[in-house]
């Protein structure tokens, strides 16, 4: 007859060789008991459950029952036919936490995990080696730097545009984050998110972002910058410096892992909610986000700072968010009036003409509302725009159109002079022979 197969623990080996030391006279009951952190009573019955029993006797008397916490089998299946139904692609945390409030089906997330890791719903991810960077604390107060980024992703699935960006500012002390859905990841929209940030909270003292050109840029300083001073920017980097906003450049994307992680987190939670939601346009989404997703995150998993103090500063009045924040260009005014830009020509009204801005450097604004400004020495003209030149008709090579006389030549003709012109008369043969020019000839 085959002996049955002891499987023990590293804990039950241990006491196991602490006990037989104890047999063995080499060791007492109470220096075993400290030893193994037991009492002297557990120690004694110990050693009569191996002496009866053997080495088996160690090993604890559940090992193989079935727990009496246990969930029924009934109520497995209910569980696991809602998460096939509704979050089969769900990772446990977040199906934990729909089955408890919208099915109210309770189960922690570790038996979920295991239930969802038999059925082949989960499978356990191999972790890859991560590169060694050093740790750099959180700020201390909120408001001290703020971190801005987007993410291109398909937020919609399948029921909206295939690719849609979130751009989105998180507070380095308190995980306070919010942000916007944008059909393309452009200046203005970013600019336009800033300023949601600022109505809300006020200036943050520094911003913390990548180095896409939209932030920073590698051209030359132009003149004006040059005589100002300062380096060149991009507009949002000159919108900041109005701002009294410090701008720092991360120099990997490791650089804003606390920005990554958040992209990580809202790409599997907030897909997975809007889908729930029926969420299918840009605008639902940006409603849905503001609405139902971020208070509900600021409840769970903002937390507090080390100080108290928030380190936001108000706008102040010379602070005017719609002339900052907008796209600005140097431009010189034509004599009529009017600046070129993309491909557009601007004038400004009559009324609003004043003395010395025909031929003046000036600066043309687009703010975000849609409408064009003229600056010119600390006054903001009205911009409309003037009608394109009617276009040239079109007639074959060679022939105008009845009517249109012949143009000028603009440029000098060369003049050829006549046969009988004294230019063409050989003076050798006139005045260096002494003989006086027939002036008949010459008329």
């Amino acid at each position: 007859m085959e002996e049955e197969r002891i499987e023990m623990s590293a804990v039950e080996r241990e006491r196991l060789k602490v006990l037989h030391l104890v047999e063995q006279r080499h060791l007492k009951q109470v220096e075993a008991a400290e030893r193994l952190r037991l009492s002297a009573r557990q120690v004694r019955r110990l050693l009569r459950r191996v002496a009866a029993e053997g080495d088996g006797g160690i090993v604890h008397r559940l090992r193989g029952r079935r727990s009496n916490r246990r969930f029924a089998e009934r109520w497995r299946k209910r569980v696991m036919e809602r998460v096939r139904q509704r979050y089969a692609d769900f990772g446990p945390t977040l199906a934990a936490e729909h089955l408890a409030g919208d099915d109210h089906l309770r189960v922690s997330r570790e038996t979920l995990r295991k239930w969802m890791a038999e059925a082949g719903l989960r499978h356990p991810r191999r972790r890859r080696p991560r590169a060694v960077h050093v740790w750099r604390e959180r700020r201390a107060a909120c408001g001290e730097l703020a971190m801005m980024d987007s993410s291109v992703h398909a937020w919609l699935e399948e029921r909206g545009p295939e690719k849609i960006s979130l751009i989105a500012l998180i507070d380095d002390a308190t995980g306070r984050w919010w942000g916007r859905f944008v059909v393309r990841d452009t200046t203005e929209e970013n600019l336009r998110t800033l300023g949601g940030w600022l109505k809300r909270h006020g200036r943050p003292v520094a911003l913390y972002t990548d180095k896409h050109s939209i932030f920073c840029t590698t051209r030359p300083a132009s003149v004006e910058e040059q005589r100002r001073g300062s380096p060149a920017r991009t507009q949002f980097g000159r919108a900041l410096d109005e701002l009294g906003i410090a701008w720092i450049a991360a120099h990997s994307p490791q650089a804003k892992g606390r920005m990554e992680r958040l992209f990580e987190t809202l790409q599997d939670r907030l897909i997975k909610q809007m889908r729930l939601a029926g969420v299918d346009t840009l605008e639902g989404a940006n409603h849905f986000l503001e609405t139902r997703f971020l208070p509900d995150w600021e409840q769970r998993f903002v937390h507090p700072p080390r100080q108290k103090q928030d380190a936001h500063r108000r706008l102040e009045r010379e602070h005017v968010l719609e002339e900052i924040l907008s796209v600005r260009a140097p431009r010189v005014m034509a004599q009529d009036h009017t600046v070129s830009w993309e491909g557009q020509r601007w004038g400004v009204a009559r009324v609003n003409v004043c003395a010395g801005l025909r031929g003046a450097r000036v600066e043309i604004e687009r703010r975000l509302d849609g409408t064009h400004w003229l600056r010119f020495r600390r006054r903001y003209l009205p911009l409309h725009p003037c009608p394109a030149a009617p276009p040239r008709p079109a007639t074959p090579s060679g022939l105008r159109p009845p009517g249109v006389a012949k143009p000028k030549n603009k440029f000098k003709t060369k003049f050829i002079p006549p046969a009988q012109h004294p230019w063409r008369i050989a003076w050798k043969r006139t005045f260096l022979s002494g003989k006086k020019p027939d002036i008949s000839t010459l008329r």
